[in-house]
């Protein structure tokens, strides 16, 4: 794969696109890239004020975008369902999940569910299901691209304590949330192929890009050297935002994007153009795929239907 830029994304005009967490870092990179390409975006964005700002930045630096802001907190279900109750239009391309939250100390969601297990992964879950009858309309390329993280690596989804409720570790926490992205994205992809669906579900990975993901967790702490020495991390081995919004960008766009595909940046899962990346074999586990797909059903009263 020659190295691929986002001035290699082809022509967007009369797509639809949705972009979760698109107020800052790679979502919004993401969306604006899109948007300069021709397409319509719908900002998914948690904080209306932030939002908006985000919105305003955009339309400046991408004049005559086609944007709008909508409210949607992954970590309230009910917020899901509103955000796809309102779906503005009747037509959707391209489902972009790609906003998360990372290394968090133990918080819960508004239903009760483990803060990143729960907005990382349930709360997308939830959407795509929603909006999926819009992508099944759409058809011939539609996509839905999963954002997860190399740090998938750490661990995979314990079946006996989705919740983390017996010992949390923040960073185990994530890890398996960033699993359960592509044990979602592997099972979606064998149920959209079994019924002839060509609407293609794929992932992707930033490798390390300097986002306010990593600052999150110890500012709410409040742990001021904790904070800084990540922030002396970023600028010394981080690539920025704009390349870490690539290869979500090829997975969302670039034409030769198959079936549960997941693309990372070239150099080790680190930085770089996209590429397609390793990823850990239990992400390809039908059984664990399946099982978390049934449990993620129950949990969030979202069922699929026609796949």
């Amino acid at each position: 794969m020659k190295s691929w830029t986002s001035s290699d994304i082809p022509d967007q005009s009369g797509r639809t696109a949705v972009v979760t967490g698109a107020n800052s870092g790679l979502g919004y990179v993401t969306a604006r890239e899109l948007a300069r390409r021709g397409a319509r975006v719908v900002l998914a964005c948690r904080d209306a004020a932030r939002g908006k700002a985000a919105e305003e930045r955009l339309r400046a630096e991408a004049p005559g975008a086609d944007v709008m802001l909508a409210e949607l907190d992954l970590a309230d279900l009910s917020s899901v369902r509103a955000f796809a109750a309102g779906f503005p239009g009747d037509r959707l391309d391209l489902l972009v999940n790609n906003a998360g939250v990372m290394a968090l100390p133990e918080r819960k969601t508004v239903d009760g569910f483990e803060m990143q297990f729960g907005t990382n992964h349930l709360g997308h879950f939830a959407l795509t299901g929603l909006l999926l009858p819009l992508l099944k309309e759409t058809g011939h390329g539609a996509r839905i691209v999963t954002v997860s993280s190399a740090l998938h690596f750490l661990g995979t989804v314990d079946p006996r304590d989705l919740n983390m409720e017996h010992r949390y570790r923040r960073w185990i926490a994530y890890g398996r949330s960033k699993s359960a992205n592509l044990l979602f994205t592997h099972e979606l992809a064998r149920r959209l192929t079994a019924v002839g669906s060509p609407v293609v579900a794929a992932a992707a990975h930033p490798g390390y890009a300097a986002t306010n993901l990593q600052t999150a967790g110890v500012r709410m702490e409040e742990r001021d050297v904790a904070e800084q020495f990540v922030r002396l991390l970023n600028r010394a081995f981080a690539q920025s935002a704009e390349d870490g919004a690539l290869p979500a960008l090829y997975a969302a766009t670039a034409p030769e994007v198959r079936q549960d595909d997941f693309f990372g940046p070239r150099a080790v899962m680190m930085r770089g153009a996209p590429a397609r990346s390793v990823r850990a074999a239990w992400t390809r586990d039908g059984t664990a795929a399946a099982g978390l797909w049934a449990v993620s059903e129950r949990m969030t009263g979202v069922r699929y239907g026609w796949v």
